[in-house]
């Protein structure tokens, strides 16, 4: 059965869910087909395959990006457990610019997150030991990675979970500045 894409809020980001077949097996789904996705204009490369294993429910990991010509689209599922996942639009011609969509992601649903080029991505945890696999067309190069901080006004996220467990360097990045528009 074919992958399903649902449009998000944000222009080029889609929610992706499985087309299951059950039997008294379990169940049989497709995760991902370079045809589907170029049939739906979306990047169907894939150069890197990556997981994040996260200890503690309120574990919070963003907002990153890669800058040109390193940016990467991303599609990131839940393996084990549960996450809130956020995506903020940093194009500057974008007509949801700076605007910020957040989903739950969760082992049981097994949905995932389509993230294009030019969007930060950060995700908390919902519960411990919580797996999250990502899916990227450019390998990491942390010379282009950038961030933005996880509760910077511009964007105006709500987390789940108060008090998350951060890293220094996601809670001391700087105030977002906005792109003027012509």
């Amino acid at each position: 059965r074919p992958v399903k894409f649902t449009a998000t809020p944000l222009a080029g980001a889609y929610v992706v869910a499985l087309e299951p077949h059950s039997d008294p097996r379990g169940f049989f789904a497709r995760v991902w087909s370079v045809e589907e996705f170029a049939a739906q204009g979306l990047d169907p490369r894939i150069s890197q395959t990556s997981l994040s294993h996260n200890l503690r429910r309120g574990t919070l990991r963003g907002m990153h990006w890669q800058a040109a010509p390193h940016a990467e689209t991303k599609l990131v599922r839940c393996e084990r457990g549960a996450l809130y996942d956020v995506i903020v639009d940093l194009r500057p011609g974008s007509p949801t610019y700076t605007h910020a969509f957040g989903m739950h992601l969760t082992a049981a649903e097994h949905n995932a997150l389509y993230i294009p080029e030019g969007f930060a991505h950060g995700f908390q945890t919902l519960e411990d030991d919580t797996v999250v696999y990502y899916q990227m067309t450019t390998p990491y190069v942390p010379a282009a990675g950038r961030g933005a901080r996880w509760n910077d006004p511009a964007f105006g996220i709500t987390w789940p979970v108060p008090d998350p467990l951060l890293i220094q360097r996601d809670r001391d990045y700087p105030d977002f500045v906005p792109e003027r528009r012509p």
